[in-house]
């Protein structure tokens, strides 16, 4: 791996504000990175407030939206809630229809079917709202850019009201109204609210129309904190608000869909990485192996034993997906090995048995063993369609465009994609991605990267140190959970080997002439055993953590990377 040192802050600023705060000079640069520099920035950043949260009107059309849906009730309209069958999507839907039950009866939901219908508002969709006799559709997450959807919908008597965070195209759909930041012509302040925060905003202002105020949504923040950390949007601003106390409602008063899932495990506190590789896996296998819909009742079921039954069977689909994904990952691996494609610039594979709704995932496996942009390629009806992943710092997305004579249709970003192609146009693809990748990628970028917050002595770690690091959670993207690293390193000779296959690194640490040992797990790390052993030196990059055993809590350093000295 090669390790980035981020660029050394202004010493004064950080010495300043280290004094202002009490605390050591390395906890000061870590805020000053964050581009938290003063005092009252300090306290706005460890002590985020319910009142910090932007006024809703001050996104473009929400008094559109507000009257709109006024008119509805009013009138006793029937009102659908649209969103996709990600955890986004899901929340979404859940935490606007619960909202709207409360204040309406006449409030149904849909979400499309990941194969049958695909990404975003569809046709079946509206023909489902006009066979059902909706006037009014609610989409989130999705329809910024379903301008022949929306039209479509017109013609039938039917409005929208779109509630989106992605980049809106040349055109913005004529709908009632269109809720998005990203807007050009929004002048919301904060830009990066996932789906479901738009979705809350709405809610926001539809409450603040009935005398509600913000603590009385408080409830609704589970399922916007579960979006935020599940969609990997940064974790500022309202984000980091919305985060922080919607984690609170988890760990203290869940609605009984997410009581449930946390039901069946063994933690008893979950932070925002938990959320991220335990719940939202939990909500997204609904959609990737049965339907978005089983998340969504479970999302809003006000029953606990009801809930406890649809956790059962997401748990179930999660299982599924779980093994699905493992087999597919080692025939795709199989497959690269046998056409001897290991030295290559790009993994794409393909089988036509492979489930669509896990190529995405095995795409982001294949990554961790070859470490270059990647797609995996599975029949969907008489073409094929591919997840595409790609490594830090390259642009799928561009490369994607490079091949366009060969693809049918695709879209996504810079880091994430899909498409689809002819059969016959498969290997032309597969040799034209090779050319693209193999001309226009750095080679550094063919390395994994870690980004190294401070160089730190061991004995900076004590438990006054790492309650404060604590205190800037929630991490996540634009305030991700610091990395350190220490050089001058040897294990006392105690060193082993862990696991039931032996691939995990337990040691204890010296540092210098210092004989104190502080205890390290690195997992999936065996195979680096012999930089240690024989008092041999090294340098460790690692994160500061808990450990949890037989009742007694130390820290310990997870290490995500050691070289030789």
């Amino acid at each position: 791996m090669r390790w980035k040192l981020q660029p050394e802050t202004d010493s004064e600023i950080t010495k300043n504000l280290a004094k202002e705060l009490g605390v050591e000079y390395t906890l000061a640069k870590l805020l000053v990175q964050r581009g938290i520099d003063s005092f009252d920035a300090a306290k706005a950043f460890f002590r985020p407030n319910l009142s910090d949260l932007h006024n809703p009107y001050l996104m473009k059309d929400m008094d559109k939206a507000v009257a709109r849906i006024e008119l509805a009730i009013a009138n006793n309209e029937n009102i659908l809630v649209y969103g996709d069958y990600d955890v986004d999507g899901t929340t979404s839907v859940s935490l606007m229809s619960s909202y709207l039950k409360t204040i309406h009866p006449n409030i149904a939901t849909y979400i499309p079917d990941r194969y049958a219908e695909g990404y975003g508002v569809s046709f079946k969709g509206v023909d489902f709202a006009e066979d059902n006799e909706m006037s009014l559709i609610i989409a989130l997450d999705c329809g910024i850019k379903a301008i022949d959807k929306v039209n479509y919908a017109k013609e039938k008597g039917i409005d929208f009201i779109i509630c989106d965070h992605h980049r809106p195209g040349s055109e913005i759909p004529k709908a009632v109204a269109v809720l998005d930041p990203k807007r050009e012509d929004c002048a919301y302040p904060y830009k990066e609210l996932c789906g479901c925060g738009v979705g809350f905003k709405l809610i926001q202002a539809l409450a603040s129309e009935r005398g509600e105020t913000i603590t009385d949504l408080l409830p609704y923040l589970d399922l916007v904190a579960t979006a935020v950390a599940a969609d990997i949007v940064p974790i500022t601003g309202e984000n980091r608000v919305l985060a922080y106390y919607g984690l609170q409602v988890i760990n203290s008063n869940p609605r009984n869909g997410i009581k449930a899932m946390i039901h069946q495990l063994e933690k008893k506190e979950l932070t925002i990485t938990d959320v991220v590789f335990v719940i939202a896996p939990r909500i997204n296998a609904a959609g990737r192996i049965k339907h978005g819909n089983y998340a969504v009742e479970l999302l809003t079921e006000l029953d606990f034993d009801a809930a406890v039954k649809f956790a059962s069977e997401i748990e179930k689909n999660n299982n599924d997906r779980k093994e699905l994904d493992k087999t597919i990952t080692v025939e795709a691996l199989q497959q690269i090995e046998a056409n001897n494609e290991q030295q290559n610039y790009t993994s794409v594979v393909y089988a036509e048995n492979w489930h669509k709704g896990v190529i995405g995932i095995v795409a982001s496996r294949l990554i961790e063993t070859y470490y270059r942009p990647t797609l995996v390629f599975t029949k969907s009806g008489d073409k094929l369609a591919a997840s595409a992943r790609s490594v830090k710092g390259f642009d799928v997305y561009n490369a994607l465009e490079e091949c366009s004579e060969f693809i049918e249709q695709f879209g996504g970003h810079k880091y994430a994609a899909g498409l689809t192609l002819t059969v016959e146009n498969y290997p032309k693809f597969k040799a034209k991605f090779e050319e693209v990748v193999k001309a226009t990628i750095a080679e550094e970028l063919r390395t994994p990267e870690i980004t190294i917050d401070a160089e730190i002595s061991l004995s900076e770690i004590t438990p006054k140190f790492f309650r404060i690091l604590k205190q800037l959670a929630p991490f996540g993207p634009q305030n991700m959970r610091p990395t350190f690293s220490a050089s001058g390193l040897r294990d006392n000779g105690f060193g082993k080997k862990v696991g039931a296959d032996q691939t995990h690194l337990k040691l204890n640490v010296i540092e210098g002439a210092n004989q104190k040992t502080y205890n390290a797990i690195g997992f999936s790390m065996g195979d680096k055993f012999n930089l240690v052993q024989k008092e041999q030196g090294f340098n460790a990059a690692f994160n500061i953590d808990e450990n949890h055993w037989n009742g007694n809590t130390s820290l310990q350093l997870l290490l995500k990377d050691i070289k030789a000295t």
